[in-house]
């Protein structure tokens, strides 16, 4: 039995469709090494398998590598690199992949000819240095983040951008495939940075979404009819309503922590254009803010400033009257909300 998903072409693709075995065919796909275990690794993991891969299994933290129940668990990425065909990262940002790939016991000890798939959100800088240390060691590279949550994921339903060579994207794809529609997006480097606008219009959406949810509430409205509206223009909230409409911020799908860093990473790549991104440095702000003080809370976690202002007494007037002011266009206070996050998480802490 066969399911073929598509490959879609951007405007340097010359991919057709790849062919996907299921599990009675498992014996024919590559062996599938994932380095990083975290909520997206471990759902890359969980979704191969059920595609019929078998998986070799490597995590800093050995147990939560072990507590999946999936393939086998290497001690080392050289070890997880050594026992596949094939080697898939997914790990929190550029340093974490530079110690798995290069640092003791790194992957590429175990590289000769070996393709690397290289999933996480660490921007383009790093996508062009590991290139040089994976052909060093006679690997190649493809760039490959996804988009979309671990559920879409597990379900083989997610969005993964590919770039690269053409003859490497066609050796990764059976795997890349599993998981969902694959787009190649163009050379080395350009699905980094393409994610990274990606996970930018994220963060303008929750800290808009946040601002407006509580604003509709504080005029009167009903919290589940401004949640539907703002879910209609934005279907992808729906996966927000625990934070949005509940205030239930943990366990996080996606922390303050991560989104900070990916927007940092995107920020420094739009600065050396002329891009101009006054929006996503407001919600920066904001989100770096919230971060500072809960950066293990889910994003829409960016809701309890704003909360905190409609539920304030009297004493925090001045600092909801400042981030009135701000909207007004007032000089000089376009860090009041951000201010006043910090403030309201800590508190939130305590």
């Amino acid at each position: 039995m066969t399911d073929n998903r598509p490959v879609q072409d951007g405007p340097n693709g010359a991919l057709g469709h790849v062919h996907l075995q299921t599990r009675s065919a498992a014996s024919k796909q590559p062996r599938v090494a994932i380095l990083g275990t975290g909520k997206m690794g471990s759902a890359i993991a969980t979704r191969l398998s059920a595609a019929g891969f078998q998986v070799v299994l490597w995590n800093r933290t050995r147990s939560r590598a072990e507590a999946l129940g999936l393939g086998t668990v290497a001690d080392t990425p050289a070890g997880a690199a050594r026992a596949a065909d094939i080697v898939v990262s997914s790990l929190t940002g550029p340093a974490a992949v530079l110690t798995a790939y290069i640092g003791p016991g790194g992957a590429l000890n175990a590289g000769k000819g070996k393709p690397f798939v290289e999933m996480s959100t660490a921007g383009p800088d790093l996508v062009s240095s590991l290139a040089a240390q994976v052909a060093a060691a006679g690997g190649t590279l493809v760039d490959a983040p996804i988009i979309g949550a671990p559920p879409a994921v597990r379900a083989g339903e997610a969005a993964i951008l590919v770039s690269g060579f053409d003859e490497d994207i066609a050796v990764a794809s059976p795997v890349l495939s599993a998981l969902g529609t694959v787009r190649h997006v163009g050379s080395l480097g350009s699905a980094a940075r393409l994610k990274l606008i990606a996970n930018s219009m994220l963060a303008d959406i929750i800290a808009a979404a946040a601002e407006l949810q509580v604003a509709g509430e504080a005029s009167g409205l009903g919290r589940d009819d401004v949640f539907w509206v703002l879910e209609r223009v934005v279907p992808s909230l729906e996966v927000r309503r625990a934070g949005l409409l509940e205030s239930r911020y943990a366990p996080p799908l996606f922390a303050l922590r991560d989104l900070r860093k990916d927007v940092d990473l995107a920020l420094s790549l739009f600065s050396r254009s002329s891009a101009s991104t006054p929006l996503t440095r407001s919600a920066s702000a904001l989100i770096n803010a919230a971060a500072a003080s809960t950066p293990d809370l889910d994003i829409s976690a960016v809701a309890l400033p704003y909360r905190q202002i409609m539920r304030s007494p009297s004493a925090d007037t001045g600092l909801a009257t400042t981030t009135l002011a701000t909207r007004a266009g007032h000089p000089g206070a376009e860090m009041s909300l951000p201010a006043l996050a910090g403030v309201v998480l800590a508190r939130n802490t305590r």
